[in-house]
């Protein structure tokens, strides 16, 4: 999350199961690392911190060396959207985010009526991110934040400003620091929150006095909602649309980047159209993905962009995007049954 996500899901997924066979290895004593006492002393220094407190959870962190191999091994490079899509958009999880619906339809209305962001995409979000909270991760968050802050020189100084925003949350939410598990890149929750964004985004929907989106699927609910608001969510703004071609095509127009920079217009004069009636002066997208059948050609929208600042990848908000549908759709019509 922006703070961003290092990994995406599909990546996380791949990895996991390495990292399953993959042997841990455990470090004693993480207080002792060459880089301990200026961490130690940093956060004392600057959040107040009482030292042996610090220094107690080094103590227990322990260093898993299938979490540097998984993060060694980037995968979505080379995947195919394909590929890709076939992770998340199942029979399964569809299934599955019905059901989840159902169990928090009240409060999935309620966010989506304080925060303008549709139900059926924090569904999405969740639904692609933990399988609704089945697969929220298997390693304790303060081991992967120690390992790759201290034994993972390529990433260290955002791994150990991790760690102090994690030491910090657990402190302003009243949480074990040893307690919590997430992903190998310390993701938390439902929604696989890192704790910066943890710290600015999660909220606390059920009003029991802790913002606690790994056990609370209320909060999370919640959490999810306001991380798109807070990043400029439109309501009821298309999200992204299936691109019209015309000769010519201008082919240096697709993938350009995440963030919309040619209006509809400007696209237009490149061959390249929305299939809906949408206001010319809009800013999008053009993408051109490899899909099951052939290239498939998308254009995506504000709303498009702000899915891809909870993951940086135009594939995941695609994916999010089609899960989010697809569960709506088979959520009414379960509800016009009855």
């Amino acid at each position: 999350m922006i703070l961003r996500k290092l990994i995406s899901s599909p990546l996380r997924c791949l990895a996991a199961a390495v990292a399953m066979s993959t042997p841990l290895l455990a470090s004693a004593d993480y207080s002792q690392h060459d880089k301990a006492a200026e961490f130690v002393d940093k956060v004392v220094e600057k959040h107040s911190f009482d030292r042996d407190w610090v220094v107690n959870i080094l103590q227990q962190a322990e260093k898993k060396q299938s979490i540097i191999d998984a993060m060694e091994r980037p995968a979505e490079s080379v995947m195919t959207w394909a590929r890709y899509r076939k992770i998340f958009i199942q029979d399964s999880r569809i299934k599955q985010g019905v059901k989840f619906w159902q169990e928090h339809a009240e409060t999935l209305a309620r966010a989506e009526k304080e925060f303008g962001v549709p139900a059926e995409m924090i569904v999405g979000i969740i639904g692609v991110e933990t399988r609704y909270g089945r697969n929220k991760g298997s390693y304790r968050v303060v081991d992967a934040l120690a390992t790759l802050g201290f034994d993972f020189p390529r990433r260290s100084t955002f791994f150990l400003g991790q760690l102090e925003q994690y030491l910090l949350m657990v402190r302003e939410q009243d949480f074990d620091p040893l307690s919590f598990k997430g992903s190998y890149a310390g993701a938390m929750g439902y929604g696989q929150f890192i704790p910066s964004s943890y710290r600015a985004y999660a909220v606390d929907f059920d009003d029991d006095g802790q913002a606690d989106i790994v056990n609370n699927p209320v909060d999370a609910i919640g959490s999810v909602a306001n991380y798109f608001a807070e990043h400029g969510w439109r309501k009821g703004e298309t999200v992204v649309t299936p691109a019209v071609l015309s000769e010519p095509v201008d082919e240096t127009l697709f993938n350009a980047g995440l963030k919309p920079a040619k209006t509809l217009a400007e696209l237009k004069l490149g061959g390249i159209s929305s299939n809906q009636a949408l206001d010319e002066s809009m800013k999008a997208t053009a993408m051109k993905f490899d899909g099951a059948k052939g290239d498939e050609y998308w254009v995506g929208l504000k709303n498009f962009y702000v899915i891809t600042r909870y993951n940086h990848s135009s594939m995941y908000a695609l994916a999010a995007h089609q899960l989010s549908q697809k569960v709506a759709e088979a959520y009414r019509s379960e509800v016009a049954q009855k």
